[in-house]
């Protein structure tokens, strides 16, 4: 099997929920039959965010979570067999707020900001209905079947 994630927490902050994030993260790789494969998850805040987000998508504000994907670029050929899925940025100050705004916990929120990146980085999107629909089924399953509820 041998995944890696790695998780890098670039603030200030600690973040006892992050154990869990890696909990559900393998969860979902071992729900997808992935082996040899890796990713990070790297934890900023607003500024730092807002700063990819205008720099890499030209959209001037902060975001929750953007995603990097090594996949997306056919020049990417990596050694061995070990696949690298790219990086997962999450807000922590975003993901805060929107546990707030949709009444939900932040280990809740945290842990979906982490599934939809992951599934960003294996291809997914929501960029219409049909896309959307089948993004979140995945991302819903992942989190309630591990317990990771609203």
């Amino acid at each position: 099997m041998d995944n890696e994630i790695m998780i890098f927490n670039q603030t200030n902050e600690d973040i006892p929920e992050l154990d869990l994030v890696k909990k559900v993260l393998e969860f979902g790789m071992k729900k997808e039959k992935l082996n040899h494969t890796s990713f990070n998850v790297i934890i900023v805040d607003n500024n730092y965010i807002h700063e990819l987000n205008k720099n890499y998508r030209d959209i001037d504000r902060e975001t929750d979570v953007i995603t990097f994907a090594l996949e997306d670029e056919d020049s990417v050929k990596l050694p061995g067999d070990m696949r690298i899925l790219g990086d997962i940025y999450i807000s922590i100050d975003k993901a805060r707020s929107q546990a707030i705004e949709y009444g939900h916990s932040f280990e809740r929120e945290i842990c979906f900001l982490a599934v939809h990146g992951f599934y960003h980085l294996l291809g997914y999107d929501h960029m219409n209905e049909e896309e959307e629909k089948v993004m979140f089924g995945k991302q819903e399953e992942v989190l309630s079947e591990y317990g990771v509820t609203r």
